[in-house]
């Protein structure tokens, strides 16, 4: 379930885009002014993407933090891995986007190992 506060802004900023379409579709039935119609394109652009964005931020943001708890609960100190969680738990909240899905990635990979330790044992 995501955030009301962030469902409303996503609306907010369809809402805009839907007008910004809208927009467009005048402008090519006036035949306007090229420049200006790639303009408006590139404002829909942007829009959609920062919306895009906020969205994945979310649902990355939460699916690493959650995994981040999990490995951590399940490290019992002495893992090997207890620097590697550590270092991901505190840059956490920090992390772009991009770097979310990759430290995802890495998380599961500690996690399978810390998995692996836990059975040995």
């Amino acid at each position: 379930m995501l955030p009301t506060d962030l469902t409303q802004d996503i609306k907010t900023r369809l809402t805009i885009i839907r007008g910004q379409v809208d927009g467009l579709i005048k402008m090519l039935d006036k035949e306007s002014d090229h420049a200006n119609i790639i303009n408006q394109f590139k404002a829909v652009n942007s829009g959609l993407d920062v919306a895009y964005e906020l969205l994945l931020d979310e649902v990355y943001r939460k699916a690493l933090a959650i995994k981040i708890v999990e490995v951590a609960d399940a490290c019992p100190g002495n893992c090997g891995n207890e620097e590697k969680i550590e270092f991901i738990k505190k840059q956490f909240p920090s992390f772009k986007i991009e770097e979310l899905v990759k430290k995802l990635k890495e998380i599961d990979k500690i996690g399978e190992g810390v998995d692996r330790h836990n059975k040995k044992k």
